[in-house]
């Protein structure tokens, strides 16, 4: 029996002007921007679509790209279209939160602004995240623990691809170290803090404090969240694991895995870009992979329904 995946983008994959086309030619996502307006005072449709210097700022990234992935889920919704489970990557787990409706919006887009806000402040400077490419995770865990200062795994993301992350001497000295070891390449990422590092513990500890006044829902469909590659079926654990997955590793490879053993065989990637696509090509051939970025893409896959 077929089974579809919703699966969410995280940090990085933003640009201007993604979903303007979802906004100029649907009501509903025209109505998604104005709810994230009316929860949080911030004109997103302005942020996303205009040039502007703040898209690529921790801050104000985050609530960009979870309005425009909720509007093309919300979108797609309207067409009927329909998942059996859903995932996402980093903030992306929000747009799975979407997905599952545990959170009304207006509760979720403020979460994920004071989520992006306290990420921002928490280590605003001497933070780094470098990208391993073609090792394995217990060899970059056991070079991470060996070297000085706070460097750990942030993102385990597919076979061949691990990120690091933690103080900035401390992830050069890894990287270098990493590289004697046999990694292809180690790339420093073009970020603003060391995300998914226990340097970013306070961050959480705020998050949990806005959770606490948050009505969590029953999933509608079971998500898989980041710190523990798992299901997440009832109300119950959902505010302690996302307050966890600001310094967690994000288990990404392990989460795609889980969803591979358990059947699924459509994953639709809904948001700006095709990173996760790319991460489940290295993992499965055999698989439908459908990317819902643009009007056009939905359209298309509309037709093939």
């Amino acid at each position: 029996m077929s089974r579809t995946a919703f699966i969410f983008p995280g940090q990085g994959a933003q640009y201007c002007g993604m979903g303007k086309d979802f906004y100029e030619n649907c009501e509903t996502a025209r109505k998604v921007y104005e709810t994230a307006r009316e929860a949080t005072g911030l004109d997103v449709a302005k942020l996303c679509f205009e040039e502007n210097d703040r898209l690529n700022v921790t801050e104000y990234t985050q609530i960009a790209m979870l309005v425009t992935e909720v509007a093309i889920l919300k979108v797609l919704e309207e067409n009927g279209v329909r998942a059996d489970v859903c995932a996402g990557l980093s903030l992306g787990e929000y747009g799975a939160l979407a997905a599952a409706e545990v959170m009304e919006l207006p509760d979720l887009f403020r979460l994920i602004r004071s989520r992006g806000i306290f990420m921002q402040e928490a280590y605003p400077t001497g933070g780094a995240m470098t990208a391993v490419l073609g090792l394995d995770a217990e060899t970059i865990r056991a070079v991470c623990e060996s070297t000085e200062g706070i460097v750990s795994i942030a993102n385990d993301n597919c076979p061949g691809q691990i990120v690091i992350t933690g103080e900035e001497g401390a992830v050069l000295a890894a990287s270098q170290k990493l590289s004697e070891a046999g990694a292809k390449r180690c790339v420093p990422l073009k970020v603003s803090g060391p995300f998914h590092s226990r340097l970013l513990a306070g961050a959480g500890e705020k998050l949990a404090a806005e959770l606490a006044g948050v009505t969590v829902r029953e999933p509608k469909i079971p998500y898989i969240c980041n710190v523990q590659a798992d299901y997440v079926r009832t109300a119950g654990p959902v505010k302690e694991l996302l307050a966890k997955q600001v310094s967690g590793t994000v288990r990404w490879r392990e989460t795609m895995e889980r969803m591979l053993a358990d059947g699924v065989d459509t994953f639709m990637e809904i948001g700006p870009g095709k990173t996760l696509a790319g991460f489940l090509r290295k993992m499965s051939r055999e698989v439908r992979v459908v990317n819902i970025e643009t009007v056009e893409n939905l359209n298309a896959f509309l037709k093939t329904r």
